[in-house]
């Protein structure tokens, strides 16, 4: 897994707010802004940027603009020449006039992903190649209380999963850890299960998904001691287990779902005492109490559907 590290902050900056990102920005990191908007707010914008100039007007990769008229929206887009490309229009608008938010732009080598309010809003293609921007800038009717530039970093100690019966190609040398993360993917545990074990799955999930399942089970059985079932199509987590030839009861109910065609998520499991507790993307989103018993004896991860497998880990 990774852990997130702050490079480096800026305290209550006065809006508009022009300053340079030290380092550029780079794909795995995250720019975290915490603010609230103003009670008689008509708009707002983050823009990143490729420098500062005014005249002619810096280029700007990711213009991220939420409106407030009528039932409001938030405006994406890019300047390139001081000639703006095609609106990209979301009609959900998590903001509220004088109220506070986390928004959260996490920075990926295609595309960005934001959140606000710890839920997936959108995702917006990279139009400029990430290595020209270097200016984050805010705009409009805005307070922010602070900007956190955040790397992601390996933890120390943690080892990834040692494979099971996973297809293997013995040309494909260096690479061959890679080829392991395909779809269907089975990982063998390199402890079996219990108590304080952590399983960590980051993917991204594919534009035009149905769903993905990922299952905890006994080897040599064909028990499912765990299954979780996202569906896009009816945006419903499912959840069960499978004993004796047979699907138990499904738990299905969540305030909101967390996943959506196209964006990158860290899923980790963690197995307690009487439960375990999954969280998304950083936030716990629900607990499964144990159905199978036996906990040392799940010592197999399977991950199936409709997504592009990125790592897999366990301690």
């Amino acid at each position: 897994m990774a852990a997130a590290r702050v490079r480096w902050s800026v305290k209550e900056p006065v809006v508009p707010y022009v300053g340079t990102i030290h380092g550029g920005l780079n794909a795995g990191e995250m720019v975290v802004i915490h603010g609230s908007v103003s009670q008689d707010a008509d708009r707002f914008q983050v823009d990143f940027q490729c420098g500062d100039s005014k005249a002619p007007r810096a280029d700007v990769a990711f213009h991220f603009n939420p409106r407030f008229k009528r039932s409001g929206c938030i405006v994406c887009n890019t300047l390139q020449e001081e000639k703006w490309g095609r609106e990209e229009i979301t009609y959900k608008m998590p903001f509220e006039k004088g109220k506070p938010f986390k928004a959260i732009f996490l920075v990926l080598s295609d595309k960005f992903q934001v959140a606000v309010k710890d839920k997936h809003l959108l995702l917006y293609n990279h139009r400029i190649n990430l290595e020209k921007v270097d200016t984050l800038g805010i705009y409009g009717n805005v307070k922010v209380r602070s900007i956190e530039f955040v790397s992601m970093i390996p933890s120390e100690g943690l080892q990834p999963l040692s494979l099971g019966a996973v297809t293997m190609d013995k040309e494909i040398g260096e690479n061959l850890r890679i080829a392991h993360l395909v779809i269907p993917y089975i990982g063998r545990l390199c402890n079996p299960l219990g108590p304080g074990r952590t399983i960590v799955v980051k993917g991204e999930v594919n534009k035009d998904a149905n769903s993905f399942s990922i299952d905890l089970k006994p080897s040599g059985s064909n028990d499912i001691a765990l299954h979780l079932n996202p569906r896009m199509r009816p945006q419903v987590f499912v959840r069960n287990s499978y004993f004796y030839e047979s699907w138990g009861d499904e738990e299905r109910s969540l305030p909101d779902f967390p996943f959506s065609p196209g964006m990158f998520f860290e899923m980790i499991i963690y197995c307690d005492t009487h439960e375990y507790k999954v969280a998304v993307n950083g936030v716990h989103i629900l607990d499964y109490k144990h159905r199978f018993k036996n906990l040392n004896d799940i010592n197999v991860l399977q991950i199936s559907g409709d997504i592009r497998l990125l790592d897999v880990r366990s301690w």
